[in-house]
């Protein structure tokens, strides 16, 4: 992943150094077991934990020569403890063993980075529904104007969607902390099975059968939780672009004043670029899915037809992923909202969002629905034409007024009473628990 969408601390989990620690962690840990076990002497086992190391460089050039980047590791890192004690590391192991053992530690802690961003970004989400509980504003289908909702509504609904993405992350923790040490075909023909299970137990990963490789629907799992935060965030990102156009301007992006520009030609822009960067970020992490999904079938006992896939969409989902929940948390706790506009947008159509109101008050009255819904359209649709307010225009109707006396046509277009129950959604929220397990 380049700089630009590298943010720590999950960044620090996918640097080189970082994988070859885990690769030399897992070897340790797999020496100390086969001593506790009597298989190899403590004093050896004792000065592969004291003199262990590897050089990133070192285990570069020794592959040059290898072509097969454990081996090198191995190599460099036996070279380093010396004999005897450096003939124990990566005893009785296959390579998948130690790659994907601790390939398992490193996405874990992933998982739980994301989780923790998940956790601020819903908060962020909540507070600022909060704020803007009571505000109305035009409800749109189809990009039209339907009724009126209120934007702590649309907020608070963003909000549980978050909360089911980290419920998703926290599935996904599970799918990938798990660990094998197993050999070759996953048969623990030159490992005894207490290994696995000591090693696993002090990485706080679960052991789990396999073959030579841990199955791969477990790292498509992850996959999916990552890029279903992209699509979350997309989809909040997508109603800030659609509300932040010129004709809407009912919220805009946060701007630096006097240090931001919105475009290098024309002063007056202030474009939602956050939003739309993250909307292009989304599309990576659906991509990055779908190679996951292809590696979930391997030849037989294990082929490494993921393995050089893996290298890229792993570690760049988690980043990606990572940077949109910080970058989105961002965007709306910076978010600038226009509730005077947004009540200049819903009076807009001339109380058209009330047309469901009116007809629902005829059929009351006793006129057949259909009969209702030709009545209220012709009306409506006048008004359109003529650019007039919907009331004024069905008061001039008789077929409306035979039914409808002027204390039912204005209950009709009470917004108050639209919205009565709009913060129902508010109950779904706060019955959440503070925890997701």
């Amino acid at each position: 992943m380049i700089p630009r969408y590298s943010l720590p601390p999950m960044a620090d989990l996918f640097t080189e150094e970082a994988k070859f620690a885990s690769w030399l962690e897992v070897e340790i840990l797999v020496v100390e077991a086969l001593a506790d076990l009597g298989v190899v002497p403590n004093e050896d086992a004792m000065a592969v934990r004291q003199r262990a190391g590897f050089d990133v460089a070192a285990i570069e050039e020794r592959e040059r020569v290898t072509e097969h980047d454990v081996a090198a590791f191995v190599d460099v890192v036996q070279d380093r403890i010396g004999p005897p004690a450096g003939a124990w590391v990566h005893f009785g192991l296959t390579s998948s063993d130690v790659v994907d053992t601790a390939q398992s530690l490193r996405l874990m802690r992933a998982a739980e980075l994301l989780a923790e961003a998940a956790a601020a970004r819903e908060a962020v989400l909540v507070s600022r529904a909060r704020e803007f509980r009571d505000v109305p504003m035009m409800g749109r289908t189809h990009g039209i104007h339907a009724e009126p909702t209120t934007f702590g509504a649309k907020l608070a609904l963003w909000a549980l969607q978050v909360r089911r993405d980290r419920e998703r992350l926290a599935r996904a923790r599970q799918a990938v902390a798990v660990g094998k040490l197993s050999g070759a075909v996953g048969t623990y023909s030159n490992i005894d099975p207490r290994v696995e299970g000591i090693v696993c137990e002090r990485l706080g990963l679960a052991p789990v059968p396999a073959t030579q490789v841990l199955a791969r629907d477990r790292h498509a799992e992850y996959l999916y939780a990552c890029a279903s935060v992209g699509a979350t965030v997309e989809a909040i990102a997508t109603e800030v672009r659609h509300l932040a156009r010129t004709e809407l301007r009912e919220v805009e992006e946060g701007f630096q004043e006097g240090a931001q520009k919105g475009s290098s030609a024309m002063p007056h822009k202030r474009n939602p670029v956050k939003a739309e960067q993250l909307c292009g970020l989304a599309r990576v992490l659906r991509g990055n899915l779908v190679v996951g999904l292809e590696n979930v079938a391997l030849w037989h006992e294990r082929d490494i037809s993921h393995s050089s896939a893996e290298r890229i969409v792993l570690a760049d989902s988690s980043l990606l992923a990572y940077y949109v929940l910080v970058k989105g948390a961002g965007l709306i706790e910076a978010l600038r909202v226009h509730p005077e506009r947004m009540r200049r947008n819903l009076e807009a159509s001339h109380g058209l969002v009330f047309s469901q109101s009116v007809l629902l008050a005829l059929v009351e009255a006793g006129m057949i629905r259909d009969d209702a819904y030709r009545a209220v359209q012709r009306n409506a649709m006048r008004t359109w034409e003529e650019e007039r307010p919907f009331l004024e225009v069905l008061k001039e109707d008789a077929e409306i007024t035979d039914r409808l006396g002027e204390a039912e046509l204005s209950r009709a277009f009470d917004l108050d009473r639209m919205l009565a129950h709009a913060g129902r959604v508010f109950d779904a929220l706060d019955s959440l628990p503070s925890e997701v397990s």
